[in-house]
């Protein structure tokens, strides 16, 4: 029983990937030729982002990989927030804006999760309660929905990992680093003159 937002959900984050990756190959930053700390403190930020992120991703896969709907996975980092998926991608999302080395693309970026996300969360957490009904309720009563709480943190001494499903995971978890990866190739060809910019942002 899943919604609308959830059937498509991978679509449109495919074509704003798209979006996003047409406005990094034609975007340069401001900075570069004003302010060589700002564009270095800000990738270097980018970067410290893009690693949590990613080994938030992968913590969360080993404890929710091939058990999707399956059973209320509560513990690990879903012991502390009920959607740390998200939360980390959000940090991921944040670390790529930053990246580009503009104040512009992380403002962007995190208004674009902050619309479209909690629709994803809400839809998900209803098809959850449908599922799981009582225990559901009791722990979403324990465990905040987004940000975490540390106080509630808690973790097996075995977890029993489903390898095949969890090393596809593990590819998703990393394509943050990959666009890091990405905006460098950009910037190379920028500055060697093989990739023009259209316009400049700060």
């Amino acid at each position: 029983m899943y919604s609308l937002f959830e059937k498509y959900r991978l679509i449109l984050s495919r074509i704003a990937a798209v979006c996003v990756l047409f406005f990094l190959f034609s975007t340069k930053s401001r900075w570069e030729t004003k302010n060589e700390t700002i564009t270095f403190s800000l990738f270097f930020i980018g970067l410290i982002f893009v690693a949590i992120a990613s080994l938030g991703r992968m913590w969360c896969s080993l404890y929710i990989a091939g058990y999707k709907d399956d059973k209320l996975v509560t513990e690990g980092p879903y012991s502390i927030c009920r959607n740390p998926l998200y939360f980390f991608s959000m940090i991921g999302v944040l670390g790529i804006g930053c990246a580009t080395e503009t104040f512009t693309f992380p403002i962007v970026f995190i208004l674009l999760f902050a619309f479209y996300y909690p629709f994803v969360i809400k839809s998900e957490e209803r098809r959850l309660k449908h599922l799981f009904g009582v225990a559901f309720d009791a722990y979403a009563k324990k465990v905040p929905a987004f940000f975490p709480k540390l106080s509630t943190f808690s973790e097996p001494e075995a977890y029993l990992v489903k390898p095949p499903v969890y090393r596809k995971h593990i590819f998703s978890a990393l394509w943050f680093v990959w666009l890091a990866g990405v905006l460098e190739v950009i910037e190379g060809l920028r500055e060697i003159g093989l990739l023009p910019s259209l316009w400049s942002l700060f």
